[in-house]
């Protein structure tokens, strides 16, 4: 693996301060975490950026990329859009109304059960989520690029293990 150079960014001036003023604390889960945050915020709005034109939030894309990842008939129940997405049925009823309205997705009586609700993608909606996903990947793989693939792959893999062990809150 090649070695990255070592480069100073604001992590690490905020583990300085905390190392000048308090030298007895570990700030190894600081520099991991602080940096992980940032990316995440950055690479969140500029991703946000890209799915604007498309007309949609990240938190619709997400709708939408559910369905789609969900395999003809791209139809799932409010419930299963919910748990996948780790939303409150109410958070969720107000993004399908407003992807509903755009002709994005429609929603109609499960025939297998008289009280649900079935989600479906419509064709503006497939056609949507498909350019937004190659927009929004364009945004985090010219983000990847700084690295080479075994160092992205081993960042794939680090992150995943430390995923893993992570405990979903409750």
């Amino acid at each position: 693996m090649s070695e990255l150079p070592q480069r100073k960014d604001p992590v690490d001036a905020i583990v300085d301060q905390w190392a000048a003023v308090r030298p007895d604390l570990d700030t190894k889960a600081m520099e991991v975490f602080g940096r992980i945050y940032r990316l995440s915020r950055t690479l969140g709005d500029r991703t946000e950026k890209a799915y604007a034109p498309y007309g949609i939030s990240r938190g619709e894309f997400d709708v939408l990329a559910t369905l789609r990842r969900s395999g003809e008939p791209y139809t799932l129940s409010p419930r299963q859009l919910s748990a996948t997405l780790m939303l409150t049925t109410g958070g969720m009823t107000g993004r399908l109304d407003k992807l509903e309205r755009a002709g994005l997705l429609r929603r109609s009586p499960d025939p297998h059960d008289r009280r649900g609700l079935q989600v479906t993608l419509t064709e503006k909606g497939l056609s949507i989520i498909d350019q937004a996903v190659g927009a929004g990947l364009a945004v985090q793989t010219e983000a990847l690029s700084t690295l080479d693939d075994e160092q992205a792959d081993q960042l794939a893999d680090l992150l995943r293990e430390l995923l893993a062990g992570t405990p979903e809150p409750r």
